[in-house]
């Protein structure tokens, strides 16, 4: 894969990662969740000029691709599109809007919900993998990305090393997540 055909791939992850998180936000109104969203709103800003300075690059140096130019700035744009709806969502439950009945409603009826943690240095989770910490058997939470320092691993994997300093963002079973946020701060100190 090209580095062109990477940024690309990149992005759509981050913008679907972005509605999954946007929809949560709006579902739990959750202001921390829509936070994440902003701040990857951000990143996405910076993928796509490097996408563009790439396309601009091809085209200069191969003239013969403009046509395979024109169908990546067209895919970049309808991508940062739909980022742009997801900040739009998360920016409802940011300004505190997000509280309707109808979601209230849903809320009630659904069983799970997503969470985000930080591991701590002294956390039993640092330094392990996915597939020791056997995280979903243990508290019924999975986990669908980590955040570390400024960038996302999405879907780790069981052999995905969690790192002090991590930020894991988890769905399932609203009664799993308060013992996950306590064995990623370290105050749980058993699995």
């Amino acid at each position: 894969m090209n580095r062109l055909e990477t940024m690309l791939l990149e992005l759509k992850d981050t913008s679907e990662f972005m509605v999954d998180l946007a929809y949560s936000s709006l579902l739990y109104n959750n202001a921390e969740i829509a936070e994440e969203v902003l701040f990857l709103s951000g990143t996405m800003k910076g993928l796509s000029a490097n996408i563009q300075d790439a396309v601009i690059e091809i085209g200069m140096a191969k003239p013969e691709d403009v046509a395979k130019v024109v169908v990546a700035v067209r895919l970049q744009a309808s991508i940062m599109n739909i980022a742009d709806a997801a900040k739009g969502i998360a920016d409802v439950v940011i300004r505190g809007l997000g509280e309707h009945p109808v979601l209230a409603m849903s809320i009630r009826d659904s069983e799970t919900t997503i969470t985000l943690a930080k591991v701590e240095g002294c956390s039993l989770l640092a330094g392990k993998t996915f597939g020791e910490i056997r995280l979903s058997t243990n508290c019924g939470m999975f986990a669908i990305a980590i955040k570390r320092d400024r960038t996302y691993v999405f879907g780790p994997g069981r052999n995905t090393l969690i790192e002090a300093g991590d930020i894991l963002i988890a769905k399932g079973p609203e009664e799993g997540a308060s013992y996950f946020r306590d064995l990623a701060d370290g105050t749980e100190k058993c699995l």
